[in-house]
């Protein structure tokens, strides 16, 4: 296994005025690395708020609680607890501020140790994976149109331009609980892992995307991915994450 390159960039896109957006991204001991991705919601103030607060607060938890020795069940109990207490630190600010009243956050974050990716998430942020010829979505998106999508009352298509497609079904901060799916996956040699928030996803097709990275020069991978929402609109904040193995 060659060893892991992160890069990493976030953008107000070309329509809003402030970047709710947040990430962080670090390495752990014996070449492990891990990153969090979060997009705020809650007026002009609150997003900024929530998503920044979420990232300290599941950053900290990882580089903290995280040790070598850990088996594959106490990485994903780490994420698991890591949102959780995110969860309840921006929901206690919201709770204590009438201002922020609603505010939250979207997150996924990784933890890459070898050829393995646990990832966690809620709301509609998502992790992928590419090859140099093909793409494959690891999350669900925790969202109104997905759950459409999946009783099979509207098509893929169709969600692209639904009216309710900003709407999303979780979110940390937004209830004293929450709920984390989490998923494992390989990162093979070649392969990048891609965090992001819905700035990219809904503006650079799955097709564009692939095109952006299936050269190899990893190192340019975030800063052209923004620029390609960017092009295509640019209509939300954009933050993304590669782990290229």
């Amino acid at each position: 296994m060659t060893d892991l390159k992160i890069v990493a960039k976030t953008d107000k896109g070309r329509i809003r005025e402030n970047n709710q957006d947040a990430y962080a991204v670090g390495e752990l001991p014996d070449e492990v690395v891990w990153a969090v991705v979060c997009d705020g919601m809650g007026g002009y103030s609150g997003g900024d708020i929530a998503s920044a607060l979420a990232v300290k607060v599941i950053s900290d938890k990882i580089t903290s609680c995280y040790n070598a020795k850990m088996r594959d069940a106490s990485i994903k109990n780490l994420l698991d607890s890591a949102i959780t207490a995110a969860n309840l630190e921006v929901y206690d600010m919201a709770d204590a501020h009438s201002e922020l009243t609603g505010m939250g956050t979207t997150v996924v974050c990784a933890i890459v140790r070898g050829n393995s990716v646990f990832i966690a998430h809620a709301g509609d942020s998502r992790a992928y994976i590419a090859s140099k010829d093909q793409i494959n979505q690891i999350t669900t998106d925790h969202s109104v149109v997905q759950d459409l999508i999946s009783q099979g009352k509207i098509t893929e298509d169709e969600a692209e331009t639904h009216p309710n497609r900003n709407l999303i079904t979780r979110a940390v901060g937004t209830d004293k609980s929450i709920e984390i799916d989490f998923a494992e996956a390989y990162l093979n040699e070649n392969e990048t892992l891609i965090l992001c928030t819905d700035g990219l996803s809904k503006y650079v097709s799955k097709d564009e995307l692939l095109e952006e990275i299936n050269d190899g020069q990893y190192y340019a991978f975030a800063d052209r991915l923004v620029k390609k929402a960017n092009n295509n609109g640019g209509g939300d904040n954009i933050t993304v994450v590669a782990i290229a193995n």
